[in-house]
């Protein structure tokens, strides 16, 4: 795969390396939980507005968002799952489930991916960044009117989403990829190279 500047549809060619170590680049934007209790909650209680949490609330979160960041998508994925067991309230286990799609697209697996991704969407439909992250497991699964349908659903919610034209970047270079044509007129070196063209 390869990614393209958003300027353009697709430009430069990226070997698989490349693409690969790229994943995390356009996936979701890790959320991290550096946020008072309150915040977290959506709310504000009375208890809760009389203490302040310094720090993350749900540390395992935290750290597997930093993990996958890093690009250490194993230590990233268990960290999330310890994070996920002690999530409290709907956003926290949004932010682990979307977190483990990424994770788990990380690492090739697919299939877990996909349903990290399904449980984020149906915790909340209108959170863009679950239908990119989504679109490109379809797009590893050579799924790709699926992707395409997501990606589109994405550009709804958020119009101007890098992340969101990069990844249909992504789908358009699988599925209508550019071919350079090199047209290499060898006439002349022929003649020359020719002994028995006079001169």
């Amino acid at each position: 795969m390869r990614l393209f500047p958003t300027s353009s549809r697709r430009s430069s060619n990226w070997n698989s390396t490349s693409a690969a170590s790229a994943w995390w680049l356009v996936l979701v934007a890790f959320s991290f939980l550096a946020c008072s209790q309150a915040d977290a909650q959506g709310e504000e209680s009375p208890a809760a507005s009389s203490k302040t949490v310094i720090g993350p609330r749900n540390v395992y979160l935290y750290d597997g968002a930093q993990a996958l960041l890093n690009q250490d998508a194993e230590r990233g994925v268990a960290l999330t799952l310890k994070g996920l067991d002690i999530a409290q309230g709907a956003r926290e286990k949004k932010i682990a489930h979307s977190n483990l799609c990424a994770g788990y697209l990380m690492l090739k697996n697919t299939v877990r991916a996909l349903e990290h991704c399904n449980t984020v969407i149906e915790l909340d439909p209108k959170y863009w960044r679950a239908y990119n992250n989504r679109a490109l497991v379809y797009l590893e699964m050579q799924r790709y009117d699926e992707s395409e349908a997501d990606i589109a659903r994405g550009q709804e919610l958020r119009p101007d989403s890098t992340k969101l034209k990069i990844a249909k970047g992504m789908l358009l270079d699988e599925t209508d990829p550019v071919r350079e044509r090199i047209e290499v007129d060898e006439r002349r070196s022929a003649l020359q190279d020719d002994p028995d063209v006079d001169d």
